[in-house]
């Protein structure tokens, strides 16, 4: 799967997943949710895999191996105390993996060579979600560009600065805030895919 576009991540209103879905502007779609109640969290992954299917976009659990099997998704996102990403490739064949690499590329550079289809960093920006979040500076997806893999961009991401990203190199910007809190979540896809197509 090629990812470019705009990657968004669930917030607490689901149903905001499935506009954003009904605007065919995801390049993908991550579910993060931190909560223990782990019957509520697979019942809502498996309804946000099927959506996700239906409209024909990758759906990425985060940080939950046995889940993403679960609801058979089509990948996992990775942080940092996760499982190891070579023991999760085992596990998940032809599927898949992302990594959460912060500031650092020697972190990108080892979850490659572990089997990571793609690596983010960030915060990119002072972020909403995760204020106190280490700081990622944009020279870093110029540096990374030779993984030869897609490099995601997150953290205080807006239509404002997005620009920023695309130039920087940047192929996916994960967005939370700046998607679903905006007023017509489908019309804000619909901008950031333009981005994408006017930065060629």
């Amino acid at each position: 799967m090629k990812l470019r576009g705009l990657y968004a991540i669930t917030g607490a209103d689901l149903s905001q997943a499935e506009r954003a879905l009904a605007s065919r502007a995801l390049c993908a779609l991550q579910y993060r949710d931190k909560s223990a109640d782990g019957s509520r969290r697979e019942r809502d992954a498996r309804w946000l895999a099927r959506l996700c299917r239906a409209h024909g976009v990758p759906f990425i659990v985060n940080d939950d191996v046995a889940l993403a099997l679960a609801v058979e998704a089509d990948g996992v996102h990775l942080g940092r105390g996760d499982e190891d990403i070579a023991a999760v490739r085992a596990r998940l064949p032809g599927r898949l993996i992302g990594a959460s690499c912060y500031d650092r590329l020697a972190l990108a550079e080892r979850a490659v060579a572990a089997g990571a289809d793609y690596v983010a960093f960030g915060s990119v920006f002072a972020s909403p979600t995760k204020p106190g979040a280490v700081r990622a500076p944009l020279t870093l997806f110029a540096q990374a560009r030779s993984l030869g893999v897609p490099l995601v961009a997150i953290g205080g991401i807006t239509l404002h600065n997005a620009p920023q990203l695309i130039a920087a190199g940047a192929h996916c910007l994960a967005v939370i805030s700046d998607l679903f809190d905006a007023p017509d979540v489908a019309a804000r896809a619909l901008e950031y895919r333009r981005l994408f197509h006017e930065g060629g």
